[in-house]
């Protein structure tokens, strides 16, 4: 079990707040103001569960400044009240920061009982083959 300080116990529920947040505001048709509430939400909980020094670290490297932008952007286009855009804006920038970890998140998902198996079926396994190739590294 892996213990967890008080401020990363603060940030995984308003972490899994903010994911709670942006999901119920995308069923409801893209509503600004959950989106809103989710973005600062998601941001918020990110920064108390790895620190501000490590998430500056993380968004602001000279290599992610492309992806940084665009998921930082789209946070800004939500808040001035365009969640369509700013949505594909974000989850474009979110692919781009986060790449790096697909290959682990798709080899721990590929030993999970039913979504493994579901991972194998014929017309899912070639792109998630090539969603997991690692070529870069983060």
């Amino acid at each position: 079990m892996i213990s967890l300080t008080d401020t990363q116990k603060i940030g995984m529920g308003l972490t899994g707040f903010g994911v709670f947040f942006l999901f119920f505001g995308m069923i409801l048709f893209f509503d600004k103001a959950l989106l809103a509430i989710g973005n600062v939400l998601f941001v918020a909980g990110l920064a108390f569960v790895i620190g501000l020094e490590r998430t500056f670290r993380f968004f602001f490297q000279k290599h992610k400044m492309k992806a940084t932008g665009f998921f930082l952007g789209g946070v800004f286009v939500v808040l001035i009240g365009w969640p369509l855009i700013g949505m594909i804006f974000e989850i474009y920038g979110f692919f781009l920061l986060f790449r790096g970890f697909f290959p682990v998140v798709i080899g721990f998902i590929r030993r999970v009982p039913i979504l493994g198996s579901l991972l194998n079926l014929p017309g899912i396994r070639s792109f998630v083959d090539k969603v997991g190739e690692s070529n870069n590294m983060v």
